[in-house]
Formats: C-alpha cells, structure tokens, sequence
C-alpha cells in the first residue's frame, strides 16, 4: 500500500538513507528540510514523479499546515544533533526538537500516524549489568536527551503515534556524520591510527543506519499493532564500553592502538545497556552486524577525508 509521506530533516544523516528506501517501496514522499549544511545528498531522489522537496523550516507552523494535508504519517526528523553543536545553539536545539513536537501534535489530525525517533541516552546513567527496557525510568543528562524526551512525551500523549528509542548510529549515509562514537573511532583509527580515549568503561549500545530505516518501514507496515507505545532500537550483542568497540574496529585495522587517558573526561556521560527485546518481539531483526558496519566505514573512509583547512 502506498501512502503519502512527509519526512521533516530528510536531507540529514538518517533522512537521506531513509528516503530513498521510502521512494523504493512505491510510497509518495514530501522532504522539509533548511538544508544548513549544504548537502545535496537526495539529488538521485529527484528523478522520481513521487519525491517533493520543500526548503523551509518545521518550526513554520504555516508551511506545515499547508504540507500536513494529504500526509499520512508524518516522521520528524529535524533536529540538531550532537553535543556540541546543542551546546553552542540551546534554544535551536529546543525549538527543533520539543517545540516542533508539539506544534506537529497541534497541527496532525487524529488520523495522521507519527513515528518519532527519540533517543536511547534518555536513560542516562544506568544500573551496573541491568539492561534498561522501555519501562525505565528516563534520567537524560544532556539538553539533546532532555529535549528528545520531552518529545516523546508529546507525540506518544497525542496517540495513533510510536516513538523509537534509537541507540548510538554508524554506517555510511549520503549526508555523513563524523562525530557519531563508531563513525568517529573508525575515522580516527583509519586515518590517524590512534585514539585516545576518556572514561572507556562507559557502555551504550549501537545499530546501523540502515537498520533504522529499516525499523521505520517495519512500523509502518505493522502500525496498529504497535502504536501508542516507545521501542528501543538497537543491536542486542552490541552494548558495548568504548574500550570493547576499539577492540572490535582493531579486528579489522590491527595496525590501529587505543589508550584510555587517566585524565579528562567525555562531556557525554551516558553509560548503560539496553534491551531490545519489545521491538524484536514485533519481529523486527536488525541485519546489519557492528563488524559489517566498522568494514563499510573502513571503505567509506578511503573515499572521504575531513580535511578542508588542512594540506593533507
């Protein structure tokens, strides 16, 4: 069944992986986005009769009546992302991701369906080896955590709405992101070789970027039954500490060395592990392993370097 679809932030790191498989799959999909960093990375989603592109921002409460239409579901994506660049714009980061929320919940009919993705380090700090389910107390430490959560809370009280608890992303995407803790450890251990790392005892848990994608199908072709209701989104063998992850991607790059400084501290202070049993439950299986991933990166990394002011 095609439906109409319209993806907030869809030109940014998830957005321009998920399009694509939306477009594939027969499904009309509308893309808002600012386009801040000058990426052009759904050029290849032009040629499609059911691609449509509006520039312009999901906090303009006008556009979005006008684009909420003939929309279905409705995925938002936008949001600044990151601890840096939350901490350098805190009223953005609220804005993007809270207040859009709530001017979506405002604006979307009762019949419209919203899938949300929130985040995993809503859990903060965790119990020493007991996996955090959905059931969890959430306890965000960051202004992004803190945002995304209050956004959840938005979306899910509205109803006819599900929201993904996304662990830590890696993979390749069109509109790439370096500073994600496997995307960055693997950028590093391939073009610098080494890492140092702070506070490497801290676990959280990861999953591909396709795999995200894919649980965004998964939910719109299993909606009804899985409405109304949070699902962690994660790799099941992979909650890791930091330290284990280095050893994963030193599997591949044995020439890479990692030591944990004694010294200093990590401004995201997230450590836990997490269940991702109620989405499996659904009969979602994530197919894209951590090991996949590091290799894909390794390849990526051939292609690209992050070396604009630099004669390297």
């Amino acid at each position: 069944m095609s439906n109409n679809i319209l993806v907030t932030g869809g030109a940014g790191y998830l957005g321009s992986v998920l399009v694509p498989e939306l477009l594939k799959l027969g499904h009309m999909v509308t893309v808002l986005d600012n386009f801040m960093f000058g990426q052009n990375s759904l050029l290849e989603c032009c040629a499609d009769n059911n691609f449509e592109v509006v520039r312009g921002d999901t906090r303009d409460e006008e556009l979005l009546k006008r684009l909420l239409k003939k929309v279905d579901y409705i995925i938002p994506l936008a949001a600044l992302v990151g601890a840096p660049l939350c901490s350098r714009d805190k009223i953005g980061t609220i804005t993007t991701i809270k207040d859009a929320a709530a001017l979506l919940a405002k604006l979307a009919s009762k019949e419209q369906r919203i899938i949300i993705p929130t985040t995993n380090s809503g859990y903060g700090i965790g119990q020493k080896d007991v996996y955090c389910t959905e059931e969890t107390p959430l306890k965000p430490i960051t202004l992004y955590g803190r945002a995304k959560v209050e956004a959840e809370a938005i979306i899910l009280e509205r109803e006819n709405s599900i929201s993904f608890r996304l662990a830590t992303v890696f993979g390749m995407s069109p509109r790439m992101r370096l500073d994600l803790l496997v995307n960055d450890f693997v950028y590093r251990a391939v073009k610098d070789r080494f890492v140092v790392i702070f506070e490497g005892h801290f676990k959280r848990n990861y999953i591909h970027i396709r795999d995200v994608a894919r649980a965004f199908i998964h939910a719109i072709d299993n909606f009804n039954t899985m409405k109304n209701e949070p699902y962690n989104v994660g790799l099941s063998d992979a909650n890791l500490s930091k330290l284990e992850l280095s050893a994963e991607i030193k599997k591949q790059l044995p020439d890479f060395v990692y030591l944990e400084s004694s010294i200093g501290e990590d401004p995201d202070k997230r450590d836990y592990i997490v269940s991702n049993e109620k989405i499996e439950k659904t009969g979602f299986k994530p197919m894209y392993t951590l090991e996949m991933g590091i290799r894909e990166l390794i390849k990526g990394y051939t292609i690209i370097t992050n070396s604009k002011y630099s004669n390297v």
